[in-house]
């Protein structure tokens, strides 16, 4: 056999030999610690937050086991262990870039500006900006807001939509920084602001836990578009296969339905966005 046929022969046989995940920088390091770090943030129940024994849970948590599952599989581990690392949202985005954390499962909003320091994984939920306020609150819609105070997490996708949808209606109020959701709902049930700014899904789950003598309601309009995605590295594309790979799978076998119930069916039932997010995400292999 001519010398570059068996160059070529070998070459294709070595391809095909190959894991699908060989140019991964973070998978190799998986593979060579068997160990994955997800960052979580603390205080986003019902997506991601410690128990009181530590134990790490909520929807996006639970998907991002499952990922670990599927890596594990894929690298064929005997076995693959989770660090959990608590980021709040100042600091979620570096935790992942700077290479602290493989993936962050939480809140996270996909948008352009932030694809310039991180990358996301197919969409994983899909919400809205709205208000938290008071029952019988007078304040029944955004423009409402003019002259008043509205708590928000700073840094946020929700604080920069809420800026802009304030100032096309004209109703300028005053922002009050809160570190998470919890102390938001705190200073509003204390009445030192007169509405919190969140995602739905957020606003829903403060109300659900909030007590009869601090009874809360949600605003029926939204005022921005979130699209939830696991963060991971903008420099691993093969990574970011992997981590679609377990995420479109459970969609496709129906496997995400006993996860969202779990966390997210005592909210509500799932909206047609949410049908029509894992429909469109069930990519063929």
């Amino acid at each position: 056999m001519p010398r570059f046929l068996q160059l070529l022969l070998t070459s294709l046989l070595a391809a095909l030999a190959a894991p699908a995940f060989a140019s991964s920088i973070t998978l190799d390091r998986i593979k060579g610690t068997g160990t994955i770090t997800f960052a979580y943030r603390a205080n986003a129940s019902p997506f991601s937050f410690a128990d009181r024994d530590g134990h790490v849970r909520g929807y996006s948590a639970e998907l991002c086991t499952a990922i670990a599952a599927s890596i594990q599989q894929a690298l064929k581990l005997p076995s693959l262990k989770i660090e959990w690392m608590a980021v709040d949202a100042a600091d979620r985005l570096n935790a992942v870039a700077s290479g602290r954390a493989d993936a962050e499962c939480g809140t996270t909003t996909i948008t352009l500006k932030r694809m310039e320091q991180v990358d996301f994984s197919v969409p994983i939920f899909v919400d809205g900006g709205s208000v938290l306020i008071r029952a019988k609150s007078k304040l029944t819609k955004l423009a409402d807001f003019r002259g008043h105070k509205l708590a928000v997490i700073p840094g946020t996708t929700t604080e920069d939509a809420l800026v802009a949808a304030l100032n096309l209606q004209n109703a300028q109020a005053t922002l009050v920084p809160v570190d998470d959701a919890r102390k938001g709902a705190a200073l509003l049930a204390d009445g030192k602001v007169d509405g919190f700014a969140s995602d739905r899904i957020v606003l829903a789950d403060l109300r659900l836990g909030a007590p009869r003598n601090n009874a809360f309601e949600v605003l029926g309009s939204d005022f921005s578009y979130e699209p939830y995605g696991i963060v991971v590295r903008r420099d691993d594309p093969d990574f970011r296969l992997a981590v679609n790979r377990a995420i479109v799978g459970l969609y496709k076998n129906g496997g995400i339905d006993p996860i969202f119930q779990r966390w997210l069916a005592p909210l509500g039932r799932p909206g047609p966005l949410i049908h029509s997010m894992v429909y469109l995400m069930s990519i063929p292999d």
